[in-house]
């Protein structure tokens, strides 16, 4: 699908016509595809590159001008997974029109500016401004699911709130990703702006661009450090609620340890077949006491390994060296 806009009045406005300012070919087929190579000279290769959501962010030169791939956030719609995901989009920029390849139409629906729309390079800009403030809302929105997963998990620890914590951070390293290889882009747009001769307005807002992102960048890298944080922090109460549920079994057993071993004694038909010959009072009390001996051995035996174990994982201490006379200094 092909959208055509205009450039009139400092804005831009859908128009049918073949001189539009603005192209936005959205997700491509294959006739499509080979007019952007009949008409703009794009291979495969780039129009490739600008649907591929893994691919980098970087700046080109094309013999029509320049030629930028972009990484952009897509639309959160919710959920239950809690995942967000970023996406890439081509422009190539000409003198007097702008081109853009992206997977949906979504692209150019929240724009704005600072500024009158007076040339393509200020919708490409435009456009630039609109995702950096997109990344902003994104990361605002991950703050306070952050939040409420928090609140949730401190209700119940349950593993379904540790995956939606580590979406979110898989999210955020993604989001780090790609807000630097665009910091990438717009450094080596501004040296080419420079080389270009572009307006003192467009270098501003090109400089205002690279301000904003290297802040989106350091706001991401803290989110993701502090998000880490919490998920060993969880993680770890996790650990302790099932350690403290395991004590309490384990005090459960110690309590129905002495009473299982008093019902096996009495319950020994062999035992009692094997010493009928004597008292059952005696034959009993022998019984315990060589049980009564053969756990006191086990621990004698077991402190004795730990010991040996300890001494041969003790660092050697060396003596500190002795100096002559060292004892007899004093302090004027």
């Amino acid at each position: 699908m092909i959208k055509r806009y205009g450039l009139a009045h400092g804005q831009l406005h859908e128009c049918t016509g073949l001189d539009a300012e603005v192209l936005l070919f959205v997700n491509p087929d294959s006739a499509e595809r080979e007019m952007l190579h009949a008409w703009f000279h794009l291979d495969a290769h780039a129009l490739a590159s600008a649907l591929d959501p893994d691919e980098v962010s970087r700046l080109e030169s094309h013999r029509d001008g320049l030629y930028l791939i972009w990484k952009r956030p897509e639309s959160y719609t919710g959920g239950d997974s809690f995942a967000f995901q970023v996406s890439s989009f081509g422009m190539l920029l000409g003198e007097q029109r702008l081109v853009l390849i992206a997977p949906d139409a979504s692209l150019l629906d929240s724009l704005g500016s600072r500024h009158a729309l007076e040339q393509p390079l200020d919708v490409l800009l435009a456009i630039l401004l609109d995702n950096l403030h997109h990344y902003l809302g994104h990361l605002k929105v991950i703050k306070l699911v952050a939040r409420e997963l928090q609140q949730r998990f401190e209700q119940s620890l349950e593993n379904h709130h540790l995956m939606q914590m580590f979406n979110l951070s898989e999210s955020l390293i993604h989001y780090i990703n790609a807000i630097h290889s665009n910091g990438a882009v717009l450094a080596r747009l501004r040296l080419h702006g420079e080389k270009r001769h572009f307006g003192d307005q467009a270098l501003a807002l090109i400089d205002d661009l690279i301000v904003e992102n290297t802040q989106c960048h350091k706001q991401a890298e803290i989110y993701s450090t502090v998000f880490a944080g919490l998920m060993d922090a969880r993680g770890n109460l996790a650990n302790n609620a099932m350690n403290e549920t395991l004590r309490k079994l384990t005090l459960i057993n110690v309590v129905f340890l002495p009473l299982n071993l008093i019902a096996s004694i009495g319950g020994m038909s062999e035992f009692s077949m094997m010493t009928a010959a004597l008292p059952w009072w005696l034959a009993y009390a022998l019984l315990v006491l060589a049980m009564m001996s053969v756990g006191v051995l086990m621990v004698l035996v077991l402190k004795r390994v730990a010991r040996g174990r300890a001494r041969t994982e003790r660092p050697l201490q060396r003596p500190a060296p002795s100096f002559p006379g060292i004892a007899n200094w004093r302090t004027p």
